[in-house]
């Protein structure tokens, strides 16, 4: 069997991809996909100098104009083009405004793999999978690469050794001190060092580097990665950057605050600040006591980052104003402080790049709400991502309901709110309490690349509803291609990992 992918930069060897389950191949075939790599780097203030498309009723995202001189024309990226990845992310399924935001995140630098329109056109036309063909690219299966931030400790110092390695040019690993600041930073002995302080390690020498690691006082902030991963990225010419590192435990995080007009409106000010050197910020001022801003957790000095998960860094005043009015009764700010401002200017990156709402505070807030009150439900939106959605449903074997016996840590399910345990009443509408699991499954898959799913915690779906599930089942691990069943008392359990 021959598979054969003619990438520019890059001749496609199967045996890299031969165990990639998103590959799948079914017969002899010979096509010619010349996906395309453009890395774009900005100027703090400027943007990348090109705009994306919807397209009504089309999946995908298409390049519309791209500015003369900018970013995105010096690196290859032309009107037309089909953004297929952003950021080591696929994201041709995804929700248009979803890509536009991830893109207005991504700090200063931006890494998109894209494909011509006519390419993408006979892609589609051959029946082709367009993720199997980024899939196939890609090869091999590689770590993200991970940006640590380590605090100087007494006794440990930052618990790690950088050292050049021989015959390599500009290129360094690193060794941790067992249980050191390194270490639980997330760091591991042999890791290649990438990136120091907002500096790319290539362009340095083994003293300046040292000169860095010196000056850094009480913290330091790398971007590492194991070195098989590294080849793979050097392999297939990808650049390894702060955007598209898998794990993060960096200080200064943005916080959202959910506020509801009050009589005397949300209690505080707006105000458009110029602050060294010369950059202009949003900032929150004047917060009333006791104002629905005060209780949401606003303090004078903060700034804001974006209005309903909209970034406005670069918004004009009369435009940020204009989208809080247009919020109607309620909005939802995201801010920082401006020492965590300061922080992520300092190593060039955005604070919106890494920041997820708190999700353990909410299920938190969630427990302690089930005995405040009758039982309510909840409407998650669920977007679906390369991976999927993120959760598994569970049932009782020859019986009607399902609930949610799986959700993956970071996922889009877990990012909507959805918890195990949690009963399913609606899918997109419709009411599936009295449904079996298969009918549920299909009006899941039905919604595409979205879904929207209201449910209850089983605890108050359980007292409001008088029809329990039953108690501490065993749930069956399934991953769809494999229905194993176990049995308790007589009762089997099935689950479906949705994909």
């Amino acid at each position: 069997m021959k598979l054969l992918f003619i990438i520019r930069k890059f001749t496609f060897n199967p045996k890299l991809g031969i165990d990639n389950p998103a590959l799948v191949i079914s017969e002899d075939t010979e096509t010619d996909v010349p996906l395309q790599l453009c890395r774009l780097k900005r100027e703090q203030g400027q943007g990348f100098g090109f705009h994306l498309q919807r397209q009504d009723g089309i999946q995908g995202h298409r390049v519309g104009r791209v500015e003369p001189w900018s970013a995105a024309e010096r690196s290859g990226l032309r009107k037309g083009h089909q953004v297929l990845e952003v950021n080591g992310k696929y994201v041709h399924h995804k929700e248009h405004a979803q890509v536009v935001r991830q893109i207005q995140e991504s700090g200063l630098q931006l890494f998109l793999i894209v494909l011509q329109s006519e390419d993408y056109e006979r892609t589609v036309s051959k029946n082709l999978d367009v993720n199997s063909v980024v899939s196939a690219y890609h090869g091999g299966i590689c770590t993200q690469p991970r940006l640590c931030h380590i605090t100087r400790e007494p006794g440990f110092d930052l618990g790690l050794a950088i050292t050049p390695i021989e015959g390599m040019k500009s290129s360094f690993h690193v060794n941790v001190v067992s249980e050191g600041p390194a270490e639980r930073a997330g760091v591991r002995s042999g890791d290649r060092l990438v990136w120091i302080n907002g500096t790319m390690v290539s362009t340095l020498t083994h003293s300046a580097l040292n000169k860095i690691v010196k000056k850094c006082r009480d913290h330091l902030t790398v971007l590492v990665i194991d070195s098989q991963s590294e080849q793979q990225f050097i392999h297939r010419n990808i650049p390894i950057l702060p955007c598209m590192a898998g794990s993060h435990n960096l200080p200064y995080r943005p916080k959202t605050l959910h506020l509801a007009q009050g009589p005397h409106g949300y209690g505080f000010l707006l105000r458009q600040e110029k602050l060294p050197p010369g950059r202009i910020a949003h900032m929150l001022r004047e917060v009333d006591p006791c104002s629905p801003a005060e209780r949401a957790g606003m303090e004078d000095g903060d700034l804001l980052l974006s209005v309903n998960g909209e970034p406005i860094e670069m918004a004009e005043h009369e435009d940020v104003v204009s989208k809080v009015r247009q919020s109607g009764q309620q909005v939802t700010l995201t801010c920082i402080s401006l020492s965590g401002k300061e922080f992520y200017e300092k190593i060039a990156l955005s604070p919106l790049l890494f920041y997820e709402e708190d999700i353990l505070e909410n299920k938190e807030n969630r427990k302690q709400n089930q005995h405040s009150g009758p039982p309510c439900p909840r409407l998650c939106v669920l977007n679906k991502e390369a991976s999927g959605f993120g959760f598994s449903l569970g049932c009782v074997q020859n019986e009607p309901g399902t609930f949610i016996s799986q959700v993956t840590a970071g996922s889009s399910a877990e990012r909507a709110g959805l918890c195990e345990g949690d009963v399913v009443v609606q899918v997109n509408g419709y009411s599936v309490e009295k449904e079996y699991l298969k009918e549920v499954v299909r009006q899941i898959m039905c919604g595409g690349s979205s879904v929207k799913m209201l449910v209850m915690d089983r605890s108050g779906y359980n007292a409001g509803r008088q029809s329990a599930l039953p108690n501490n089942p065993k749930i069956q691990s399934n991953k769809v291609k494999s229905k194993n069943t176990h049995t308790n008392s007589d009762m089997r359990m099935h689950c479906w990992k949705l994909h």
